[in-house]
């Protein structure tokens, strides 16, 4: 990397560094993170990486989904892992219970990964503060699975082992091993050989 570049890109790595000091999340190898990445752990929440984990956070390292930053929120309590050699550009990880990355994940641009609803569905409940009628479920994305760009994936989903999301899709159901879905809900398109 010239100098130029490196001073460049000096003040996201401080402002990186911070961050994981604020917040300690947990891991085996720093990750490389093009860009400044937003992390944020509540009280006994919980944000881990594995090795090799590649995340690119800003228009420069990826200009699909370059509008956004990545965000990786674990609420208290909540447990936001990612495994080893995985790469996320650009997207939002919202964990109230737990959201789990396996092994070699692909993340395209601006995807959300949500393992909760945020409001109620009960306008009573919604109404109140603290709203107590949150559906939550956990997320698993199996190990060599690839999302596509500008996906959401919502609670309660699994995500098999190298199945593929195409872009734009909203995974409302489980996804099994070696399949292709896409669409708003997704659908089952074609198995992968």
């Amino acid at each position: 990397m010239s100098f130029i570049k490196k001073i460049r890109h000096l003040p996201d790595a401080i402002g990186n560094r911070i961050t994981f000091l604020r917040f300690r999340p947990e891991y085996a190898q720093y990750p490389a993170i093009n860009g400044r990445i937003l992390l944020y752990s509540g009280r006994g929440g919980k944000i881990s990486f594995g090795r090799n984990v590649r995340i690119n956070s800003s228009l420069r390292s990826n200009p699909i989904g370059g509008d956004t930053v990545t965000i990786l929120y674990a609420q208290p309590g909540a447990c936001i892992s990612i495994g080893n050699n995985c790469g996320i550009s650009n997207s939002a990880i919202i964990a109230k219970t737990s959201v789990v990355i396996e092994d070699d994940v692909m993340i395209g641009g601006s995807c959300k990964i949500y393992d909760n609803d945020f409001h109620s569905v009960n306008y009573s409940e919604r109404m109140r503060h603290p709203d107590p009628g949150i559906g939550t479920k956990p997320v698993l994305i199996r190990q060599g699975a690839f999302i596509g760009a500008h996906s959401i994936i919502l609670k309660g989903v699994t995500i098999g082992r190298h199945s593929v999301i195409g872009a734009g899709s909203v995974v409302t159901h489980d996804v099994p091993d070696n399949e292709i879905w896409a669409g708003n809900p997704a659908v089952f398109v074609r198995r992968i050989n």
